[in-house]
Order: C-alpha cells, then sequence, then structure tokens
C-alpha cells in the first residue's frame, strides 16, 4: 500500500510520516511553503486550492491511501474547497481517504457529541470544516471522516507552546477555563489513523482522549510536566477574553474505540510526571 500524507509539514503530519517510515509502509508526502525534514519519504508541493496541481500529485504518486492532514484553519478555499476537489479526485481514482476533521463543527450546546451527531458550526473555522467533511461524506461515501480534539505533543504543539510563553511572559492573555475539550496525544492519533488506513471501516470516526478538560487545566498539566509553575499560568473566560467560540465540546469516541486497537489515552495518562 502506497500512502500519501497532505499537510505532512504540520505536527499530526509530521508524526504521521515518521510513523510510516518506523513502520517501513511505502509513503510520500506533501507540503505547501517548504518540504519537511524527513529523509527517505518522497515529498511533492500541493496547494489545494489548485486542481491541476492535485491531478499531478496523484499521477506521480499514485497512493492506494491519502490522508489529509492539511490545516487551513479558516481559509475557506483550502479548508472547505480543497476537501471537495480532494474528495471528488479520489473517488473518481478508487483511492481511499482518511480525511481529518475536528471537534470545531460543533457549538457546545448539547457537549457530548458521539460520532451521529451533526455538525453545528458557531466558527468560520468549523464551518469550513463541517463544510468539508460533509463534501467528503458525500462525494466518496467510503471515505472515513475522522473528528478529533486538541492534539498534544511531548513539547511541540501550539498548546504547549502557549503554555510555555505565558508562564515566560512572553504573551498576554490566559487560559480558558469554561473551554472543555477532549485532548489526544499526537502519538495515539497518527497510530489510529494508520490503523484505520488499510481497514475497510468508513464513515465518521471520533478520535479523542476520554479526559474532558479546560484549556486552563490542561495547561497546568502541561506545565507540571515541564517543571513550570502552574500559578505562572493566567486564568480566563472566553466571554472576559471577547473571544468567541464553543465553550464545552467533548467527543464521544465509543463505538470507534471499541473496533481500534490502539488505545487512546487520556491527557491526565500522557502528561503524568515520569
Amino acid at each position: 500500500m502506497t500512502l500519501l500524507i497532505i499537510g505532512a509539514t504540520g505536527f499530526l503530519g509530521t508524526e504521521l510520516v515518521r510513523q510510516a517510515r518506523g513502520a517501513g509502509r511505502a509513503a510520500a508526502a506533501t507540503f505547501h511553503a517548504r518540504p519537511g525534514r524527513a529523509s527517505g519519504v518522497p515529498w511533492h508541493h500541493l496547494d489545494l486550492r489548485d486542481p491541476h496541481a492535485l491531478d499531478a500529485v496523484l499521477d506521480a504518486v499514485r497512493p492506494d491511501t491519502v490522508i489529509n492532514a492539511s490545516s487551513g484553519d479558516a481559509d475557506w478555499a483550502v479548508t472547505a474547497d480543497g476537501a471537495v476537489r480532494l474528495a471528488r479526485v479520489t473517488a473518481e481514482r478508487g483511492i481511499r481517504l482518511l480525511h481529518v476533521s475536528s471537534d470545531a463543527v460543533f457549538s457546545g450546546s448539547r457537549v457530548h457529541y458521539d460520532e451521529t451527531a451533526l455538525p453545528d458550526p458557531v466558527t468560520p473555522y468549523g464551518a469550513a470544516k463541517a463544510a468539508g467533511e460533509t463534501a467528503v461524506r458525500l462525494l466518496h461515501p467510503d471515505a472515513v471522516v475522522a473528528r478529533t480534539s486538541l492534539i498534544i505533543g511531548d513539547g511541540g504543539s501550539a498548546h504547549e507552546r502557549v503554555v510555555h510563553e505565558l508562564a515566560a511572559g512572553r504573551r498576554r492573555g490566559g487560559l480558558f477555563t469554561d473551554d472543555v475539550r477532549c485532548p489526544i496525544h499526537v502519538t495515539d492519533l497518527a497510530a489510529a489513523l494508520g490503523e484505520l488506513a488499510p481497514s475497510r471501516l468508513t464513515g465518521v470516526v471520533h478520535l479523542a482522549g476520554p479526559d474532558a478538560l479546560s484549556r486552563h487545566d490542561l495547561g497546568v498539566l502541561i506545565a507540571r510536566r515541564d517543571g513550570l509553575a502552574p500559578s505562572l499560568l493566567p486564568a480566563t473566560t472566553r466571554a472576559e477574553a471577547n473571544v468567541p467560540g464553543p465553550l464545552d465540546v467533548r467527543l464521544v469516541g465509543t463505538a470507534t474505540q471499541g473496533r481500534l486497537a490502539t488505545r487512546l489515552r487520556g491527557a491526565r495518562e500522557f502528561l503524568r510526571n515520569p
């Protein structure tokens, strides 16, 4: 099986490449600005806004499976329209597609969301992700839409950088106490996607950890792991910071976890001090 990882220079994409190489899996990777550092993997420039570029990459790689781990943020042309192009082309070519989506597709009004929940986004980013996953499900019925939550690592994630910047006084603001998510470790997420790639599973899956934590509580765990004083982390709320967005969004992945060998750890476990 030849695997094409789109968005391979991102945080998740980098781990997907690392695990694919470690498993001896034939893989290729795409980049937008500059190639990644991983050697032994062919790198291809790709702009998802360009349908001709997408065709050229697929012609060159001839993958059996594509994992779309790209992050276009709220850029509709990348996050939504790019997903439409990718779903249409991979379906036409008979290529398996795993499309990584986000818990941002939900408003938080229900708090708990299982794999059957329908998107009801309240932010531009959430709307773009919801449009992208809806297009994938419509145009490529055999694809997998993998919703996930805050992705944490061993120091390299965006949230971990924010924690260190706040603790060092290099960043203003604070961590929300009213914004709850179910963080997942990047190695667990990449392993689950790697397990799903050769499987016959289709439809929506939820890949998130079992622990529901506020961003501030998560920051405290990160600080303790990294030897920082939690008291250095200012606390605030979305209302106080005047930042709109969903509050309590908890991905329920019981059905998904029951079909995976990969165990998705909670943040209290993977951020525990050695």
